[in-house]
């Protein structure tokens, strides 16, 4: 498992949710993870979420913190396993950093009180398994209440490389758990 933050600003709009797009971007091949900022706007038409696709919902923020995951060798279930490991980094970080609030995870994404902190999704392709998960740095303009990392004066390069370097430890560690039992009768 490896990461890197990408010193570029990147417009999300879903199209970098594909199969060795981590590789084309920074030359990292294999399971990896990478952050970078960059504002998002997705229309409903490229929204992977059936659902939010349906209800014709868009993703938009003026400025997130990006994460983007792939997974070679995961089933869905598992990466959406993963892509939940990721939110609950996430929100463990935030919580001891701005310890006066409680950050709640609700499945895949993040809430101080009534306000969206972030937004996620797994997916699958014929290679490989896919996460995205972004925070918002800034909010103005987004469709619905929310807070970003700038509300809490978090500074988002150095939050990304926490938030890969842990989540890049716990993925290391399930896979030397792993191998470290024996079989049962």
């Amino acid at each position: 498992m490896q990461y890197c933050f990408i010193n570029e600003n990147i417009k999300y709009d879903g199209s970098q949710l594909r199969s060795h797009w981590i590789f084309e971007v920074t030359g990292l091949l294999g399971d990896s993870i990478v952050a970078f900022l960059g504002p998002a706007e997705v229309s409903s038409k490229n929204l992977v979420d059936l659902v939010d696709a349906t209800k014709k919902e868009n993703i938009l923020s003026p400025l997130m913190l990006h994460f983007i995951v792939e997974h070679f060798g995961s089933s869905l279930v598992e990466t959406i396993l993963k892509q939940r490991l990721l939110c609950a980094i996430v929100a463990e970080e935030l919580s001891r950093r701005i310890q006066t609030r409680d950050v709640e995870r609700r499945g895949d994404d993040l809430y101080d009180g009534d306000k969206k902190l972030s937004v996620s999704i797994a997916t699958i392709s014929p290679l490989s398994c896919l996460i995205h998960f972004g925070i918002n740095i800034k909010t103005k303009g987004t469709p619905l209440p929310t807070k970003g990392l700038a509300d809490y004066n978090i500074e988002p390069q150095g939050f990304a490389d926490i938030i890969m370097r842990k989540y890049t430890e716990e993925i290391k560690s399930v896979l030397a758990a792993k191998c470290k039992v024996r079989a049962v009768p």
